[in-house]
């Protein structure tokens, strides 16, 4: 169960690094916590990965005062998604054409919803915006927590700099729902007792 666990937390957030690389390339607007991470790395001029780690660290910090414990998931989130958006993003072709962005927003919608919803049901210790969201949960359930968080988040990386877009606001309403259903998907089958 624990290598299950370990493993599929790499992929989830492989994945989600895939995501948010893309997300930034469309140029339409990412989620807000990229946003952040993008916005503070334009205005401070460091590596993408090295902002994510401070913030991340941040993050975990005050949900951790509020009870929610870091684990294996909460430490490789920010190191595999903050490397993975380092090396890929200078190589992605950066379209110009809107119906290209808004086809690769699209998939990397799609990549940051799923890889959220799995490292989260691998219940493996929150990423740092999730960690955040699920402090706060309850009193506000964590569809809404999560929305709120991006939207501080989305709020302070453009005033850094970061690209705002429909695609924003597309990723801030809908990103907690979305993860919200997708989870159960991730979550192992419950062992049946033998007889």
């Amino acid at each position: 169960m624990v290598i299950r666990s370990v493993v599929q937390v790499l992929a989830a957030t492989g994945m989600l690094g895939v995501g948010v690389a893309l997300l930034l390339d469309a140029r339409l607007g990412a989620d807000g916590y990229a946003m952040l991470i993008d916005g503070l790395s334009i205005r401070t001029g460091w590596e993408f990965v090295i902002v994510n780690t401070a913030v991340s660290a941040l993050f975990v910090g005050a949900a951790w005062l509020r009870g929610v414990t870091p684990g294996f998931g909460t430490i490789a989130l920010p190191v595999v998604v903050g490397a993975v958006v380092s090396l890929l993003a200078p190589h992605l072709p950066e379209p110009d054409a809107m119906g290209a962005r808004i086809a690769e927003f699209v998939v990397a919608f799609a990549l940051v919803c799923l890889g959220v919803a799995a490292y989260l049901a691998a219940d493996s210790g929150a990423g740092p915006t999730e960690a955040a969201a699920l402090a706060f949960d309850p009193p506000l359930p964590f569809r809404w927590s999560y929305s709120g968080v991006q939207i501080i988040s989305g709020s302070i990386g453009w005033w850094c700099g970061a690209d705002l877009g429909l695609g924003t606001v597309a990723v801030v309403v809908l990103i907690g729902p979305v993860v919200a259903r997708l989870m159960p998907w991730f979550r192992p089958a419950p062992a049946t007792a033998p007889g």
